[in-house]
Parts: structure tokens; C-alpha cells; sequence
């Protein structure tokens, strides 16, 4: 029997846009193209308003592939370290863990679940050294990808590998 060469995409993948985008933006537009599945949901309101109205769309399922920009990168962390158990793997775009985004008393735990970031050196939003440190201390898997490229990351989007990051495991 011939070995299959078109990749196997898991089912439960869901993009969280950022603050001031939604989920029919140009990330979210772009990953339906590879992903006709992707669940690119629309977020409103402050941070807890966001996650409440997350929770839900996640709750019916386990084995999550959270893809996660900017504000939508917070919000998939916040996620993952409340349901670890529920997430397999997180892909951020320029996660906006840094203040004013990310709460000062919000605690997040060192996570276990596969974690790749991408983050432009021009980024003018957020910090890139900023998040990488933090990143280092709370994901001890964690692949941090330094690009040319700036907050939107528009460019890199097209460009990560998606075929090798997002399968389903053998």
C-alpha cells in the first residue's frame, strides 16, 4: 500500500484574532484556504468578555490546535493554562503577553503543550524581547521564531510551514 503524501489535518483548529481584527481578516481568510475546517470565530470586548464567549466554542472538543495573533495569542494562553488537558498544541502570531494586553496580576503557569511563535523584528506593538522572555519561562516546548517582518505579520503568515506543524499525529 503506497504511503499517503498529502498531509492529514487535524479537525479541531480554531484561529483567535487580535484585538482590533476578526476572524474573516487576512489570517483568518488565509488559513480557511489550508484549513477549510478552521473554526475563525469572531471575539468582542475586554479580555474576560473574549474568553467567555471562547470557552464555549471549545468546550465540546479536546485535542485543540489554538492559533492564536496578538490579542488572540493572550487569549489562547489564558485558555491553555485554564484547560491544559484540552489544547495539543498553540501557534502564536506576536502574542500580546506583555502589559497593557496582558493583565498584571494574571498568573500563567509553566504549560507543557507544543508552543511555536512567530515574531517580527519590527513589530512596533509588541515587544518582541518582552514576550520572549516570558515565553521561555512558561513554555518549556517552545519553538520562537524570530522573522523579518512587522506586528501583522502578513508575510510569515504564508510562509510557516503548515504542512509539517499542523498534522495529525501518526
Amino acid at each position: 500500500m503506497e504511503k499517503q503524501t498529502t498531509p492529514i489535518y487535524r479537525k479541531n483548529i480554531i484561529f483567535i484574532h487580535g484585538y482590533e481584527s476578526s476572524g474573516q481578516g487576512y489570517k483568518g481568510t488565509y488559513l480557511k484556504t489550508i484549513f477549510p475546517h478552521i473554526l475563525t470565530p469572531n471575539f468582542t470586548g475586554e479580555l474576560e468578555e473574549r474568553m467567555e464567549q471562547l470557552i464555549p466554542i471549545l468546550a465540546p472538543h479536546d485535542d485543540w490546535i489554538l492559533i492564536g495573533s496578538s490579542f488572540g495569542g493572550l487569549m489562547s494562553v489564558k485558555y491553555a493554562s485554564k484547560f491544559p488537558e484540552k489544547v495539543d498544541q498553540l501557534i502564536l502570531f506576536a502574542p500580546a503577553l506583555i502589559p497593557p494586553y496582558m493583565p498584571q496580576n494574571m498568573d500563567i503557569p509553566s504549560l507543557s503543550v507544543p508552543t511555536t511563535i512567530y515574531h517580527g523584528q519590527q513589530d512596533q506593538v509588541v515587544s518582541i524581547n518582552i514576550v520572549r522572555q516570558k515565553s521561555i519561562s512558561i513554555f518549556p516546548h517552545l519553538t520562537f521564531n524570530v522573522v523579518e517582518d512587522d506586528h501583522f505579520l502578513r508575510p510569515t503568515v504564508k510562509q510557516v510551514p503548515w504542512s509539517t506543524l499542523v498534522t495529525e499525529k501518526s
